[in-house]
C-alpha cells in the first residue's frame, strides 16, 4: 500500500486541533502552523477550546485562517475533539494535539492509505521533543508513557489494531456513526482513559472489519516537558494505564480487545529486563540497571491499578450520539465566531499523552 505523496483525486481533509491550557500557547500556534503548512493543504484547520474563555478570546483574536470554537460537550479531551469533528464536512478527517508538531509530508502520509475502501483511519509516527534532558532511567519500551513511538512497537507500514488521536485521521462517515469518542471516557483531571483505543475498536466493529494502517513517514513531534519526565508522572501514568484498559475492556465485547497489551507484557518487556541486567553486568553503566528496574516497576504498578479497576463496579460511559437528520451530533452554528465557552479553565495537568498501544493486529 502506497504511503507516499497523495494525487488529484485526493478527497478533501480537514485538520482538528484540540486545546485547553493557555500556558499551551506557543506550542499551539506552533501545531497549527504545521497543520497549515501540509501539502496538499488542509481543507479546513479547526480549534477547539475546552471551557477556557481566556483562551478562546485569545485564539480567536490572534489565530487566522483556522475555525476556531468552544467545546459544546463534557469537559474533556474527548468531547473537545468531537466538537471539533463534528464541525467539519470533509470526508476524512485529521487530528493533531496542541502540543504536536507536523513534520512535512505528515497529512499526505495519512491520508494515501484511504485509497484502500477497507481502511477506516491511520495514524503515524511520534517522536519525543523532550525540553530538558530525556532521563537515563526511561526505557525505550515506555515512551508510550510520554506520548511517543516505543520499542516494541510497530515500526513498518501495515495494519494495527489501534492509532494516538493526537496524530491520527479518520473516515468521517464512520467516526460519525459511532458517535465520536466517548465523552466520559476520556482525559480530564486526574483521569486517563484510552480513548483513542477504544474508538479504534468501535470504528473497526462497526464498518465490519475496517483496518487501521500504521503509516511511519507521516511523523510528528510530541513535546515532553520536564514534569513528565519525572519518575512520579512516569508511576502515575502506569497506574492510570492499568486501570483505563481495565475499564476499556469492560465496554468491549471483542474477546482480543486487549491482545496488543499481552504480546507487549509476554515478549516486548522481558527481553528489555533481560537486555538491561545483561547490560549492566557487562559493565556498561548503571542506567542499563536502572531502565531494567523502571520496566519491572511500570509492570507492578499498570498491574495493581487495573486490579483496583476490577474491584470498582464498571460504569456507563456514553458518546455523543448523532442527532436525527445529521452526520453527527448538531453542529456548532458558529466558526470562527462560534458558540460561546463556559466553565471554569483546564489546569496544566489535566491532559496526559496517549494510551499504549499501537501494536499489529
Amino acid at each position: 500500500m502506497s504511503t507516499g505523496p497523495t494525487g488529484a483525486g485526493t478527497p478533501p481533509v480537514s485538520v482538528i486541533i484540540p486545546c485547553y491550557d493557555e500556558r499551551r500557547w506557543p506550542q499551539l500556534v506552533a501545531a497549527v502552523d504545521s497543520a497549515r503548512r501540509q501539502s496538499p493543504a488542509p481543507a479546513e484547520v479547526v480549534v477547539s477550546v475546552d471551557h477556557n474563555d481566556a483562551l478562546l478570546r485569545r485564539a480567536r483574536r490572534e489565530l487566522t485562517g483556522v475555525t476556531v470554537l468552544a467545546n459544546r460537550f463534557t469537559r474533556g479531551a474527548s468531547g473537545n475533539r468531537n466538537t471539533a469533528a463534528f464541525h467539519t464536512r470533509t470526508p476524512l478527517i485529521a487530528m493533531l494535539d496542541d502540543d504536536a508538531y507536523a513534520h512535512p509530508g505528515w497529512l499526505a502520509g495519512l491520508v494515501a492509505p484511504f485509497a484502500d475502501p477497507g481502511v477506516v483511519g491511520t495514524g503515524g509516527r511520534t517522536l519525543p521533543a523532550w525540553e530538558g534532558a530525556r532521563p537515563a532511567w526511561f526505557p525505550d519500551e515506555y515512551l508510550w508513557v510520554v506520548g511517543a513511538s516505543f520499542a516494541g512497537g510497530p515500526a513498518e507500514p501495515g495494519p494495527v489494531r489501534n492509532v494516538w488521536a493526537l496524530s491520527m485521521a479518520v473516515r468521517r462517515d464512520v467516526f460519525s456513526a459511532v458517535g465520536g469518542f466517548r465523552e466520559s471516557f476520556g482525559k480530564v483531571a486526574d483521569r486517563n482513559r484510552p480513548e483513542d483505543t477504544e474508538l479504534c475498536l468501535r470504528m473497526t466493529a462497526a464498518s465490519g472489519g475496517g483496518r487501521w494502517w500504521f503509516v511511519p513517514d507521516a511523523v510528528v513531534d510530541h513535546a515532553v516537558s520536564e514534569a513528565r519526565a519525572r519518575f512520579g508522572y512516569f508511576v502515575a501514568r502506569c497506574w492510570s494505564e492499568g486501570r483505563g484498559k481495565v475499564a476499556m475492556a469492560r465496554l468491549d465485547s471483542h474477546r482480543e480487545s486487549l491482545g496488543s497489551e499481552r504480546d507487549y507484557l509476554r515478549r516486548t518487556l522481558p527481553r528489555a529486563v533481560v537486555r538491561g541486567l545483561g547490560d549492566a553486568l557487562r559493565g556498561r553503566g548503571a542506567a542499563h540497571a536502572a531502565r531494567a528496574a523502571t520496566v519491572l516497576t511500570g509492570i507492578a504498578v499498570a498491574g495493581l491499578g487495573g486490579m483496583v479497576e476490577l474491584a470498582r463496579p464498571a460504569g456507563r460511559p456514553t458518546v455523543a450520539a448523532p442527532r436525527p437528520g445529521t452526520a453527527g451530533p448538531e453542529p456548532d452554528p458558529g466558526t470562527a465566531a462560534g458558540a460561546s465557552a463556559t466553565g471554569t479553565g483546564a489546569t496544566a495537568d489535566e491532559r496526559d499523552a496517549p494510551e499504549l498501544t499501537s501494536g499489529r493486529s
